[in-house]
């Protein structure tokens, strides 16, 4: 299989876990909007779910779809989010905010009953931060946190956007991708990124995955707890 076809395998595999009635959390990246396009598909031939979308990329796409979506001021939990990952380790930790929307990505996931993550096969890994860890910071913050991220042992740089200006999430943040190239404690980390004034969110999702779908050339490998 191409990458394309795994994350495809992995979306399709996703699907099987919505039923009538819940309410799903729709990932963001390019593995979850596979999974929100079969979604609209299963939408339109009749399911009924409601959405609550991660980024407003993922918001525009499942209104376009049809999905109904609302957000917190509606609901209170959600019964499942499904989303991608960037790395996802032997223990289901990963490291997600390669598209900016791990801030609303940890919120979404923190309220529902259950998380499945869908990724290809390279996203597996032995250990995480091959990928650099998304930190969000606040905007007058991201300064004064550079000298404070490389003290964690890595090489921190301010995101740019595709026009070369500093990246501004959704939120209206600034991120810090941190170059670690091996986390060797990926919970110390979080925990200390959590407790630094300034910083908004971190990527290191630890705890919340429940089932891994990883596409790979045999088919859908699933890792639950």
């Amino acid at each position: 299989m191409t990458e394309d076809e795994q994350k495809q395998a992995a979306a399709e595999a996703s699907i099987d876990y919505i039923e009538d009635g819940m309410i799903v959390g729709l990932g963001t990246g390019s593995c979850a909007a596979k999974m929100v396009d079969l979604v609209g598909a299963r939408v339109k031939a009749g399911l009924d779910i409601t959405g609550v979308p991660t980024s407003e990329a993922t918001a525009a796409q499942a209104r376009a779809l049809g999905i109904k979506i609302v957000g917190f001021d509606e609901v209170k939990h959600l019964d499942l989010t499904i989303d991608g990952t960037d790395e996802v380790d032997n223990n289901r930790r990963l490291i997600k905010g390669g598209g900016g929307a791990h801030l609303r990505e940890k919120i979404v996931a923190s309220l529902s009953d259950k998380m499945i993550v869908i990724a290809e096969a390279k996203k597996r890994v032995a250990h995480l931060g091959k990928f650099k860890l998304p930190v969000e910071v606040i905007r007058f913050a991201a300064p004064a946190l550079m000298p404070k991220m490389a003290a964690l042992g890595c090489t921190p740089e301010l995101r740019l956007n595709t026009e070369g200006d500093l990246f501004t999430t959704d939120e209206g943040n600034y991120i810090i991708d941190c170059d670690f190239g091996h986390i060797k404690d990926p919970d110390a980390l979080a925990l200390r990124l959590s407790a630094t004034p300034g910083v908004v969110e971190h990527g290191l999702f630890i705890g919340y995955a429940d089932i891994i779908l990883i596409g790979t050339d045999d088919g859908v490998q699933i890792t639950d707890a």
